[in-house]
């Protein structure tokens, strides 16, 4: 049997988010985490990327199961689409699976899947490969870190994941056991890059519960948190702090609410009787015993927080002198919204704490000192720096070198990449094609490519509409062209543009062949080919130009 094991990643490498990896012998396969990213801001109309698995596709007949490290989306959210073409075991924590089963749930109704709950320390074979689960910290519970041993050796993948020595729940990180596998020996080591460039350490979770202590006990009136809703231990510590000054606590946003129900069934979150309440019943408290805990801190348009700066929330309207705490950072790419919702907080009179100084946001990744703790702890032969940008990979294949993996050992990757892994030899040995698949329609729906460079173009030159009435000898325009625009150009110079092209699609067809004239598809692409030539020659953009023939 051959002692080589291959990973190929197909998200998540070069980029935040998507994250997917296939790892396979001859025989056996695993897919680790399926994950989805949120769409750039050029990508318009579009509300999640997922990543293209024609590579897994190819390789079903050997893929045994998925193994899920954790509940993030940017882990579990492309499972809906996954399953629907490789139905295999999902394994994942009681409460990744509880987090994985909701988002299945929105968007499958069929069902029929195999989920299969592990625990920290617990062992699943697939075939040749077996995979040991093992506690990590981060800023969702139940979070688990991969020992992966294989007849090539043993790999770990840490998952995403912080060193927080006093985290909310008590669940330590399993220090021991990733020390006792690199004294027997580790291949390879993956390990999450999210913020390698972050010199020292990433802060307790425990921190924010400090400031948020501080802040509450100062506030006279309503307050509004709002933070990622997959964080049970900032959560927490938002019901414990509002509970000790007797403040009830009412959840807003489907997400949030979604997590909490999930959380509260499954024991990860506790909250004591009386403390939650429902949004339709505020009025029912005065607003100095009130804490709403709401979705939208990256500012998403459709978000409850955002809704409520804009006046448009069904049960919450900002008062003068409410207390919003944005207790999370932007997500790179986010800042704008972010800081357009702070904004609109600030014209209706509500206070806000954003900043980074308020100590009410900690990193749920691993700083550089942390990084390379896990790297002496683990010792591995070969590293493979994952979940993270580009700059970050590399900055954490430098943190490596740093302690003692020789440069050649490094092996830094984009997604598409293959690894092979040999007891004795690492490289990179291939490409396979990958991408992502945008979605929109709450994710319903595929956009091409070509749809979204439409879009693009409409939003950045608009769009000019032809319509042309054929006699029914097909030999003759019937009436005159009708040139309609929209988004186009705005000032006079449009009307002599618009005037010109009726004019030039008069004479197209009059000049046409005979024997092209029963060839209307054709014809739409010539006259639309035509068009935009010109438009561009006499304004300088490029606009949709669409064509409609109706023959009479």
């Amino acid at each position: 049997m051959s002692r080589e094991i291959r990973l190929t990643a197909l998200g998540g490498l070069g980029e935040i988010g998507k994250n997917l990896m296939m790892l396979e012998s001859d025989e056996d396969a695993i897919l680790i985490d399926c994950g989805l990213a949120f769409p750039h801001e050029d990508m318009l109309g579009v509300d999640l990327v997922i990543p293209d698995i024609g590579y897994v596709k190819k390789q079903k007949r050997k893929l045994r199961g998925i193994v899920l490290t954790h509940g993030h989306e940017d882990h579990v959210g492309a499972l809906p689409w996954v399953l629907k073409e490789v139905n295999v075991p999902v394994y994942g924590t009681k409460l990744t699976l509880g987090l994985a089963r909701r988002k299945i749930n929105e968007v499958l109704t069929d069902g029929g899947y195999d989920f299969r709950t592990v625990s920290p320390r617990d062992v699943v074979s697939f075939g040749g490969i077996r995979v040991e689960f093992f506690r990590v910290t981060h800023s969702v519970s139940d979070s688990c870190g991969l020992i992966i041993y294989t007849d090539a050796g043993i790999l770990v993948h840490t998952g995403d994941f912080k060193l927080d020595q006093t985290p909310i729940d008590g669940e330590v990180f399993d220090y021991h056991r990733l020390a006792e596998v690199g004294e027997r020996g580790v291949l390879a080591l993956l390990s999450d890059s999210t913020h390698a460039d972050r010199p020292g350490f990433t802060p307790s979770e425990r921190d924010v519960g400090e400031a948020l202590f501080r802040i509450f006990s100062a506030a006279s009136n309503r307050i509004i948190v709002t933070t990622f809703a997959s964080n049970v231990p900032r959560i927490q510590q938002v019901i414990d702090t509002a509970s000790y000054f007797g403040r009830k606590v009412a959840v807003v946003g489907r997400s949030m609410e979604n997590v909490v129900e999930v959380a509260l069934a499954l024991g990860y979150l506790k909250a004591p009787i009386g403390t939650l309440v429902d949004v339709e019943d505020l009025d029912k408290y005065p607003p100095s015993k009130m804490v709403i805990l709401s979705t939208g801190s990256q500012g998403e348009p459709l978000s409850a927080l955002h809704r409520m700066s804009l006046g448009e929330h069904r049960h919450v309207e900002i008062d003068e002198g409410d207390l919003v705490i944005m207790a999370a950072t932007p997500v790179p790419g986010n800042e704008t919204m972010v800081s357009q919702t702070v904004d609109n907080l600030f014209r209706r009179g509500a206070r806000v704490i954003y900043t980074p100084e308020s100590g009410v946001h900690v990193s749920g990744h691993s700083s550089q000192e942390e990084l390379k703790l896990i790297l002496n702890l683990v010792k591995p032969r070969f590293f493979i720096p994952i979940h993270g940008e580009y700059r970050h990979l590399v900055i954490h294949g430098e943190l490596a070198q740093q302690t003692g993996v020789a440069p050649s050992r490094v092996l830094i990757g984009e997604n598409g990449s293959v690894f092979r892994l040999t007891p004795d030899r690492g490289e990179i040995v291939d490409v396979v094609p990958t991408g992502g698949i945008m979605l929109d329609n709450v994710g319903l729906t595929h956009v091409s490519e070509e749809v979204l460079k439409e879009r693009r173009v409409l939003a950045e030159a608009g769009i000019i509409t032809i319509s042309v009435v054929l006699s029914p000898s097909a030999r003759e325009l019937a009436s005159e062209p009708s040139v309609e625009s929209r988004g186009f150009m705005y000032n006079t110079p449009q009307d002599g543009v618009l005037q010109e092209i009726s004019r030039r699609t008069r004479s197209y067809f009059q000049a046409l062949p005979r024997e092209v004239l029963s060839d209307l598809e054709f014809i739409r692409h010539d006259l639309e080919e035509t068009v935009t030539k010109y438009v561009h020659h006499e304004t300088g953009v490029r606009p949709l130009v669409t064509v409609n023939i109706c023959q009479i």
